[in-house]
């Protein structure tokens, strides 16, 4: 099974990336999965299910440990062909 993450994570901060944002790009960056897309106000990444939960895991784990106030996430299965 493949799935999808998006995430982001609160406060935000339009000037500077605070210290937990950062933390989740790299949790997600050095994650073992198959495609990544960071930016400013929302994130996602796709891979194997394992892989994924694993990495969605440590975010919170990690981003909140950094100073998130609020992580928001949504997980998909994807379909074949999607």
């Amino acid at each position: 099974m493949r799935l999808r993450v998006e995430f982001t994570t609160e406060p935000f901060d339009l000037d500077e990336a605070p210290e937990h944002a950062l933390v989740a790009r790299r949790v997600i960056e050095t994650a073992d999965l198959e495609s990544v897309d960071v930016g400013p106000f929302g994130n996602t990444a796709e891979g194997r299910a394992d892989a994924v939960l694993d990495a969605v895991d440590a975010l919170l784990r990690q981003s909140l440990e950094a100073g998130a106030t609020r992580v928001s996430l949504q997980v998909n299965v994807i379909r074949e062909g999607e």
